[in-house]
Order: structure tokens, then sequence, then C-alpha cells
């Protein structure tokens, strides 16, 4: 493989950075609210409904995880930037109208509307029409990261931003984000040159019913759905437990900074062991462990600030080296055809947990209590341990695309054969449609000039 072929050329760099940051901004409007919002909304007309508060924080969760998969359809339709392009007009909507918001009720409206603006799916589909497929790997990796900086910038600025331009103004500035969003879609994202179907990244009806039969993406799927249903509850508990021991909604950042950039920084050795040393389900389960013990610690330590900070440390950590192998190991697991699917049902149901952790947070908060919502999340946790215990380890493996040139589906046939026959590849997928060859290899081991051999006989020449 040419130098030129190894690294992704300027047109794919400038799409996958400018499709991240969209992506990072259009996240930091979500997160940026987490720690200070059940402080904030307690003052509000109908605030004293912890229940109402839950709902308002989790309520675009509710409207994401209905209509991103549609949304994505449609931008299969009617192109990938108009799409996108109205979800982030209806966040911007959404933001505005959570800014001028005098009671719960209309934050709930807002943040239903933020939710809708579901672009994920069609900014997914967009990143695969600008990217080659050897390089489409790499441009998912750049979102996936950018999601996780996002989220932990939000955690600490979100308390300073606050202190000086308020809640309405953290609405404001999410909705400003939002246009300048669309103009980096309008003037700096590249057109695609075609916009078509892509079984890696798209969600497929045909494959719905395959992926929601396959027992472990099932798992995979319920375990995403608990984990940000802590999350959320985490933040419908604990800026009021900072509270009481001192802590007002302006500095509760000084909690948030250490932890957030020291478990960033924990989370890189159980990672490298779970992919480089083929042991991921061990460090999957042991993180699920860790974090049921974290919530412990909250609710037995909540009385020191330090207790707290400790606990939110390794809550964090876990939280992070799970957000990170969770989709790795759908990637792994999921049929070569329906990985988009599975994806896509597995982003979905992410969102659907982020409104109920939220709502049911709050709602546990009301009727029993702060210390409810930490049992809760044990329960739930350890019911997720439970759960994930009968998961088949995922083997080593990892996907590799590569690009042909237009041929027949008998072509096709030949090629997956010959493909499969080599050492080390475990499935084959050759989509004569979209041109392009999907193999799941073992990471150290398969035979890598055998494949290139065999692929570049029916490539490009340009390729």
């Amino acid at each position: 493989m040419s130098a030129s072929d190894s690294a992704m050329n300027p047109f794919e760099r400038r799409a996958s950075i400018g499709l991240a940051s969209i992506y990072g901004l259009r996240m930091l409007g979500l997160f940026i609210i987490l720690p200070i919002f059940a402080l904030y909304a307690e003052d509000l007309p109908g605030g004293h409904s912890h229940f109402l508060i839950g709902v308002a924080l989790g309520a675009y969760g509710l409207t994401q995880a209905i209509l991103q998969i549609p949304a994505g359809w449609l931008s299969d339709r009617y192109g990938r930037k108009p799409i996108i392009i109205v979800g982030l007009l209806l966040f911007a909507l959404g933001s505005f109208i959570a800014a001028s918001a005098d009671d719960i009720y209309w934050i709930i409206a807002g943040r239903v509307i933020q939710g809708a603006g579901a672009i994920n799916a069609a900014v997914m589909a967009l990143t695969a029409d600008l990217t080659r497929e050897e390089h489409r790997t790499k441009a998912m990796a750049l979102i996936g990261i950018t999601i996780g900086i996002t989220f932990s910038i939000s955690m600490v600025l979100s308390p300073i931003l606050y202190k000086f331009i308020g809640m309405s103004g953290i609405f404001t500035l999410t909705g400003v984000l939002a246009f300048v969003s669309i103009a980096m879609v309008v003037w700096f994202i590249p057109n695609p040159a075609i916009t078509r179907f892509h079984s890696d990244t798209e969600a497929n009806t045909s494959k719905l019913k395959d992926v929601l039969r396959n027992k472990d993406l099932l798992r995979m799927d319920f375990g995403v759905f608990t984990l940000h249903a802590i999350l959320m509850s985490v933040f419908m508990q604990v800026p009021f437990i900072l509270r009481a021991n001192g802590l007002d909604i302006h500095h509760q950042w000084v909690v948030y900074l250490p932890v957030m950039l020291i478990a960033f920084g924990l989370m890189v050795p159980p990672i490298l062991i779970a992919e480089k040393q083929a042991k991921m389900k061990q460090v999957f389960m042991a993180s699920i462990g860790v974090a049921a013990l974290a919530q412990l610690g909250i609710l037995f330590l909540q009385d020191s600030v330090w207790g707290v900070a400790i606990s939110l440390l390794v809550f964090f950590t876990a939280f992070n080296v799970l957000e990170a192998t969770q989709p790795s190991i759908v990637s792994k697991i999921a049929p070569l055809d329906a990985k988009g699917t599975a994806m896509g049902v597995f982003s979905s149901v992410q969102f659907l947990g982020a409104f109920f952790g939220s709502a049911m947070g709050g709602l546990l908060m009301q009727v029993y209590g702060g210390n409810a919502v930490l049992i809760f999340a044990v329960f739930m946790l350890m019911l997720w341990l439970f759960v994930a215990s009968s998961m088949q380890p995922p083997k080593p493996l990892m996907t590799k695309m590569y690009h042909l040139r237009e041929m027949s589906e008998e072509e096709a046939r030949t090629l997956k054969q010959s493909l499969a026959q080599l050492r080390g590849v475990g499935e084959v997928l050759i989509v004569a449609s979209e041109q392009i060859a999907c193999l799941k290899v073992e990471i150290s081991g398969f035979d890598e000039d055998g494949v290139e051999y065999l692929v570049k006989g029916v490539s490009d020449v340009s390729e």
C-alpha cells in the first residue's frame, strides 16, 4: 500500500475534522447543562417537582432515540446536508425556547425540540460519503474521541459559564453554536460526489429483526441503556450532595475539573489491555463492577467532599472505559451486513436510557429521597453485570474495508470465496452495489498481503 493510500488526503481530513466538530458542538449543547440544571431548575415554577426536573434534563433523549434512525433514512432520500441543517435549526429553536423559558414546562418543550434535531445518523452517513473505505474507521474514531472530550469539557465549563451568563445564556450559547455548525455544513464541509446507502454506518430495515434477535447485541443494548441511565441519574443527585457539603453551583467545577482530567488518563490502560491483550470481556465486566462500587462510595461517603470526589473519579474512569469499549464490542459481534443497523439501534437505546435515567432519578428523589437514586444505580449496575456475564467473549477481530471496481454479482461471489479462505479472515462481506469489500480479521496474524493482492486484482488501478 502506497504512502498516499495509508493516510487521509486533505479532502478527507477536512471532512472528518469538520464533521467531528459539528457533532461535538451539538453534543456540547446537550451535555453542558448536566452538572447544574437540577440545582437551577429548583427555583423555577414547577421546579418543586424533581420528577419534572428529571424529565426536562433527559427529554432530549426521548426524541433523539425516536428520530435519529428515520433522520438517517431521510438523508438517503433528500441529501445529507439538508437533513443535517434542518436538524441543527431544530436544535437551535429548542435552545432558544429553553433560553426564554420562565417555567419548567417550557424548558421541557425546548429540550424535546433539541432532541428532535437528531443529526447523528446523517452525520455518520455523510462521513461515509466523504471518506474512502480504508479511512472510514479513522474518521468515525475521530468523532468518538470528540464526543468524549466534549463531555469532559462540558462538566468543567458548565458551572463557570453559569456564573457569568446564567442558564439562559448557556441555552442561548448552544443555539448560537448550532448556527455556527450550520455555517460549517454550508461552507466548510465538502459536498459528496455521490450519496448512497452505506451498510456499515446506516440502519437497514431488512436487518432490524436479525439485530433484535441477536442475544449478545441485546445484552449490549441493555448495557448502554443502563450506563446512560446511571449517568443521568448521577446528575439528578450529586449536585445536591456537593451543595450540602458547602460547594454551591458556581464552585462545583473544582470537583469536576480534576475528576475529568484524571479519569481521562486512567481510562487508557484498561482499554489497551482490553484491545491489545484480548481481554475485552474481563475489562468490561470489571468496569461494570467498579462503577457499582463507585455508586456505593457516593452513597456512604456523601458527607465528605473528598469521598464524593474520589467516588466520582472511580465512576467516571469506569464510565469512560465502558463508553469506549461498548461500540468496539458491538462492531466485533454484529454481522458485517447488519453492522450499521446494530450501531443505529445501539445509539437509539443509549438516548432512551438517558431519558429513563433522568426521569426515574427525579421520580425516586421526589418520592423516596436522594439515597434512593444511588440505590437504583447500584441495582441497575448489578443487573447489568448479571446480564453481561453470559455474553460470549468477543473475538479479537478488527474490521478492514477496501474499495472495489464495479463488478458483477458472480465476480463478487468468487472474490468472497477467495478472501474467506485466507488465514485469519473471520467474515467477508462483498457489497457489489456499494463497491466495497468488508472483512473481519484477526488483529494479528491475518494474511494482509493475500487480502491486498486479491482486492487489488479487482480494484481500480487508481486505488
